[in-house]
């Protein structure tokens, strides 16, 4: 984890955008934090990469619409070749974007609707945003891992011993995910998931899971069944998904009430598990804060097989952080291997899994 501290000096920002007007305003939104220094200014991505190797920065702002190359297509070579935080600053990075999943599961930290910040004028939350992003693990990110991805770790004759599967994400989550989910045969143990993600963005990620995994996944349904070979996405908006409490195998939506800080909330799908929880993996992945962490502690205490990722691979190692430090994890791991573990106890056979 990229700790900083009072004496690591402020956050230094390069800002990536075609348009002067734009950079400015930028330079002068973060500029108002004493805890950021903008140290240049790129109007291309060629540009951005001479700029970065001259000065280093700590986290870089970008626009996707700009000439000789595109910001999407700079943020993945950028990942493959020097990972670093990236904040995506653009028109074209709102809650309803193709772009801004892309840009998430590219490696992307975060993403701020330019047309939003344009209108309010107000600076607070991007500034936030980025010493966030100051603050991530960029091991994940280094596209290196990705070599895990397109192969199958069980086979396509999975031998399913009836375990759900929850999982647990914030900040970070999507491309974790991705990680996760991509080496899972088409007939996997059904998954359960709570991403901390606005409902507008969670039908495109849903989509975007769709399209790079062999299950079916969907977003989740009020009294749906859990069904082997399918990924379920809690829908987020003004609900949270959960187990039912007489049936582990049917999701239940619980209306939002204000009590729990993030929609939808791990928490509340970790604690319905502890019920069932000689019946439940339960994963633990990259965020921010504590969601999760106690119920997840209950249900190890209840039986349940609780995976937890590690600090070098998590993008912000605060939620797996808590799990750990509350004695939650029954085992802790590297984000390449969780999909392993997780199908290794969800099998009546014994997989030879390189972990």
């Amino acid at each position: 984890m990229l700790h900083r501290t009072a004496s690591s000096g402020p956050v230094r920002v390069v800002i990536v955008d075609d348009t002067r007007t734009i950079r400015a305003m930028i330079r002068n939104m973060l500029e108002a934090s004493p805890m950021i220094e903008v140290v240049g200014e790129a109007g291309d991505p060629y540009e951005a990469r001479e700029v970065i190797r001259a000065l280093n920065p700590d986290v870089i702002t970008l626009d996707v619409i700009m000439p000789r190359m595109d910001g999407l297509s700079f943020l993945e070579r950028l990942m493959s070749l020097r990972p670093m935080p990236v904040v995506m600053v653009s028109s074209r990075t709102t809650e309803r974007s193709r772009e801004a999943i892309t840009a998430l599961s590219l490696g992307a930290v975060d993403c701020v609707d330019l047309g939003q910040l344009q209108k309010s004028r107000n600076g607070e939350q991007l500034a936030q945003t980025v010493l966030m992003a100051a603050g991530s693990n960029l091991v994940s990110m280094a596209r290196g891992i990705s070599s895990a991805t397109g192969h199958t770790v069980g086979g396509e004759d999975f031998d399913w011993n009836g375990k759900v599967v929850t999982i647990g994400s914030s900040t970070g989550g999507v491309d974790a995910l991705l990680q996760v989910l991509s080496p899972m045969p088409k007939d996997c143990p059904p998954v359960l998931i709570s991403q901390h993600m606005p409902q507008s963005f969670l039908e495109s990620f849903a989509s975007r899971l769709e399209r790079n995994c062999r299950p079916k996944v969907q977003l989740t349904e009020d009294g749906a069944r859990l069904r082997q070979g399918h990924v379920y996405l809690a829908a987020g908006g003004d609900t949270h998904a959960v187990l039912s409490s007489r049936d582990p195998y049917r999701i239940r939506h619980v209306a939002h009430d204000g009590s729990e800080p993030y929609v939808p909330s791990v928490n509340l799908l970790f604690s319905s598990a502890v019920r069932h929880a000689k019946r439940v993996v339960g994963v633990m992945l990259t965020g921010m804060g504590s969601d999760g962490a106690s119920a997840m502690l209950e249900m190890k205490q209840g039986g349940a097989h609780t995976i937890v990722q590690d600090s070098a691979s998590a993008v912000i190692d605060g939620m797996p952080r808590s799990a750990r430090e509350l004695g939650a994890a029954k085992e802790v791991v590297g984000l390449t291997t969780i999909g392993a573990r997780i199908l290794a106890n969800t099998t009546k056979k014994r997989l030879e899994c390189s972990v």
